[in-house]
């Protein structure tokens, strides 16, 4: 996950979220009214509910964020977080401790996870393969 998460304030201008976006290269900020998270604001908000909209850049955040917020518990198991992407069809999932923001996990993070899974998997499985394809080749006598 990502941490700390970028954040707004809740009362944030649509300009003023964007302009965090960019200084920190990301596609969201989470808006938050001092350490409660109030909700997720991404690129494709600003556009869609923004622009679309026809809303200019002094439109706050609270019109354009989505809400409710989907978030997980940072104790909770990875799996829980696999399925809440499933389920609710969203890119990005706030953790939460103790009910505070504590980051940001992105669909992203969960490919890297399920790569890595996949390369653990795989590494012993041809190294196997290696090791029996070796044993099976015939083997050269020396001459006596």
């Amino acid at each position: 996950m990502t941490t700390p998460p970028v954040t707004v304030s809740h009362q944030a201008t649509a300009a003023e979220a964007a302009v965090r976006m960019t200084e920190e290269a990301v596609g969201c900020v989470m808006a938050t009214e001092g350490d409660t998270l109030r909700g997720v604001l991404t690129d494709r908000d600003i556009v869609v509910r923004g622009v679309a909209g026809a809303a200019g850049p002094d439109e706050p955040v609270t019109r354009l964020m989505s809400m409710p917020v989907v978030t997980v518990g940072a104790s909770d198991d990875l799996d829980v977080a696999y399925q809440l992407y499933r389920r609710e069809d969203i890119r990005r999932l706030p953790v939460l401790d103790g009910g505070r923001l504590a980051g940001v996990l992105a669909i992203d993070d969960l490919f890297a996870d399920a790569l890595q899974r996949l390369a653990d998997l795989l590494g012993p499985v041809s190294w196997s393969a290696r090791r029996e394809q070796a044993d099976s080749r015939p083997r050269r006598r020396s001459a006596p």
